[in-house]
C-alpha cells in the first residue's frame, strides 16, 4: 500500500522507508506549474465537460474556468488533488464518488 502525505506547498510526496520521496519526479514547488499538467489537459484526459470536472472535484465551475484561462492557479490541496489526478485519475475519481 502506498503512503502518502501532503506537504504544507501542496506537494505530495510518499513515504518509502521513512523518507519522503515525491509522488512525481521532479515536482518542486518552484517548478510545479511547469511540471503539473495544465488542468485543461487533466480534463480533457478524463473526457469531462468543466462542469462536470467541477462537480467530480467539488469546486465551483467559475474556478475550473480560471485555471483553464490562467486568471487563477491551483494553490495547496487543489494543486496536490490535481498532481494526483494526473498520476491515478480513475482512484482519485472513484474516492471521491463514494458516499459519505
Amino acid at each position: 500500500m502506498q503512503r502518502l502525505r501532503l506537504k504544507a506547498d501542496g506537494r505530495i510526496v510518499e513515504l518509502r522507508d521513512g523518507r519522503e520521496a515525491p509522488l512525481a519526479p521532479g515536482l518542486h514547488p518552484d517548478k510545479q506549474d511547469s511540471v503539473l499538467p495544465a488542468v485543461r489537459e487533466l480534463r480533457l484526459r478524463a473526457k469531462l465537460t468543466q462542469a462536470q470536472f467541477a462537480a467530480r472535484l467539488g469546486v465551483p465551475l467559475e474556478t475550473i474556468r480560471n485555471w483553464e484561462q490562467g486568471k487563477r492557479s491551483p494553490q495547496g490541496p487543489a494543486r496536490a488533488l490535481l498532481a494526483v489526478i494526473a498520476h491515478s485519475p480513475d482512484t482519485v475519481f472513484a474516492a471521491l464518488a463514494t458516499p459519505r
